[in-house]
């Protein structure tokens, strides 16, 4: 088990700003349009704002018109899990980080070749680096 899995609420409101918890662990969302990530075009990879695992790179990238970061892939199917969320009255499937279990955003089956999927993430639960 990862040892981000065993890190209690108070650990993670020392590590991550009040918005970062609000989102990451909370399972909260940012406006869409208002994100760091929604519009970057940069070469990189995304990785969890909470435990640095890689998640996306920058190749799998696309504009959804959505106002989030959305891609057709991870890095790897197994960096990420999905959870049925049943929040505000909607069936979607949540995107967690597989490592620390931190809410990343929601998947959807309207995205492009060759996945057909949208993995339209919050901004704040990304941290991006440049190659």
């Amino acid at each position: 088990m990862s040892d981000y899995k065993l890190k209690s609420n108070e650990d993670w409101k020392k590590q991550l700003s009040s918005e970062e918890y609000r989102v990451l662990r909370e399972k909260g969302t940012e406006r869409a349009f208002t994100g760091e990530y929604w519009d970057n075009h940069e070469q990189g990879v995304y990785y969890c704002r909470a435990c640095h695992q890689k998640l996306f790179d920058s190749n799998a990238k696309f504009d959804s018109g959505t106002g989030w970061p959305s891609f057709y892939q991870p890095v790897e199917k197994t960096v990420v899990a999905t959870v049925l969320d049943k929040s505000h009255g909607m069936v979607r499937q949540e995107v967690v980080c597989s490592n620390c279990g931190s809410h990343l955003g929601h998947v959807f089956p309207d995205g492009p070749r060759p996945t057909g999927l949208r993995y339209c993430m919050n901004s704040v639960s990304l941290k991006f680096e440049k190659v």
